[in-house]
C-alpha cells in the first residue's frame, strides 16, 4: 500500500509539474503575441518616417502628418518623476512607522487602508484631482488648474500603497541580529533605523519606487483627467500636458491610416520604457542578492 501511493504522488507531482510548465508556456505566448502585436501595427509608421523623425518633431498634428512624441515622452517622465517625489518620503515615513515605531494594534489598522488605496479604481482617484486638486490649484496656486502638479498629486497617491507595501516587507525581512547588535553598541532605535536598517532594506525599497515609477508611467485615465491634455513641453508644473497613455486613450476611437499606426509607436516607446524599468530592478535584485 505504501508503494502504491507513493506512486500516486509521484504521478501527482509529475501532473502539477507539467500543469504549471504549460501555464508559464502559456503567459509566455501571451506576452509575445503582444509584443509581435505591437511591432507589426508600428513598422508601417517607422517605415514612413524613421526614427530619427519620429524621435526628432515636436508637434503632434495628425492633419498635417506631424507625429513628434518628444514632448509627450518628457510630460510622462516628468509627471511620474514628481510623483515620485511626491510619493516616496511619505511611504518611507509610514514603513518605517508601521515596522518600528508603532503598536500591533495599528499594525493591523493600517493594513487593511493601504490595501483599500490600492483597490479604489483610478476613475476615482481621476474625480477626486478634477473636483478637489484642480480648484485648490488653480485658486491659490496658479493657473487653471489642469496641470501637471494635479497630475502628479493623483499620482503619488495611486502609487502610495506600491511603495509602502514593498518598503515595509523589506524592513520586515532585515535580521533582527542586525538591531540587536546595534542596541548592543549603544545605539538609539533612531540611530538603528537609519544606520542600520534602511541601508540593509534598500534594495527592497528601490524595487517599490521602481515598480511605483512603472505603475505611474502606465496610469491613463486618472491622468487624462487632471493633466489637461495639450501636447506640449511643460515649461511649469502648472501647465498641461499630454502623456503617451493618454494620447492613446483619446485618439485610438478615431484614428485611421498611419495616425492609428503612430499610436502604436506610443505603446511601443511605453513598453520599452517599462522594460527598462524592469530591467533596472533585476540588477537591483541580482546586485544585492535578493
Amino acid at each position: 500500500m505504501k508503494i502504491k501511493s507513493s506512486g500516486v504522488f509521484e504521478v501527482n507531482e509529475k501532473f502539477i509539474e507539467r500543469g504549471l510548465l504549460s501555464l508559464t508556456l502559456f503567459l509566455f505566448v501571451i506576452i509575445a503575441l503582444i509584443i509581435i502585436f505591437l511591432l507589426y501595427e508600428a513598422i508601417p509608421a517607422f517605415n514612413q518616417f524613421g526614427l530619427i523623425k519620429i524621435f526628432s518633431d515636436m508637434h503632434w498634428i495628425p492633419d498635417l502628418n506631424l507625429f513628434g512624441i518628444i514632448p509627450m515622452i518628457v510630460s510622462s517622465l516628468l509627471v511620474s518623476f514628481l510623483a515620485l517625489v511626491i510619493s516616496v518620503p511619505l511611504s518611507l515615513a509610514t514603513a518605517i512607522y508601521i515596522e518600528e515605531l508603532s503598536s500591533i494594534r495599528i499594525k493591523k489598522l493600517f493594513k487593511p487602508v493601504i490595501q483599500t488605496l490600492a483597490g479604489i479604481p483610478s476613475v476615482v482617484y481621476g474625480f477626486f484631482g478634477l473636483t478637489v486638486l484642480i480648484p485648490l490649484i488653480r485658486d491659490y496656486i496658479g493657473g487653471d488648474g489642469f496641470s501637471v502638479l494635479a497630475a502628479s498629486i493623483v499620482l503619488s497617491i495611486m502609487i502610495l500603497p506600491t511603495v509602502i507595501t514593498l518598503s515595509q516587507d523589506a524592513i520586515a525581512n532585515v535580521p533582527f541580529e542586525y538591531k540587536q547588535a546595534s542596541f548592543a553598541l549603544g545605539s538609539t532605535h533612531f540611530q538603528t533605523i537609519y544606520k542600520i536598517i534602511l541601508p540593509s532594506a534598500l534594495p527592497g525599497i528601490l524595487t517599490g519606487i521602481i515598480l511605483g515609477l512603472g505603475r505611474a508611467i502606465g496610469e491613463t485615465l486618472a491622468v487624462l483627467m487632471v493633466i489637461g491634455n495639450v501636447n506640449q513641453i511643460p515649461s511649469s508644473v502648472l501647465d498641461s500636458a499630454r502623456t503617451l497613455t493618454s494620447n492613446i486613450a483619446l485618439e485610438m476611437g478615431y484614428a485611421m491610416d498611419i495616425h492609428y499606426n503612430m499610436l502604436f509607436v506610443n505603446g511601443v516607446v511605453l513598453f520599452v520604457i517599462i522594460v527598462i524599468l524592469m530591467a533596472l530592478t533585476f540588477c537591483i535584485q541580482h546586485k544585492w542578492g535578493c
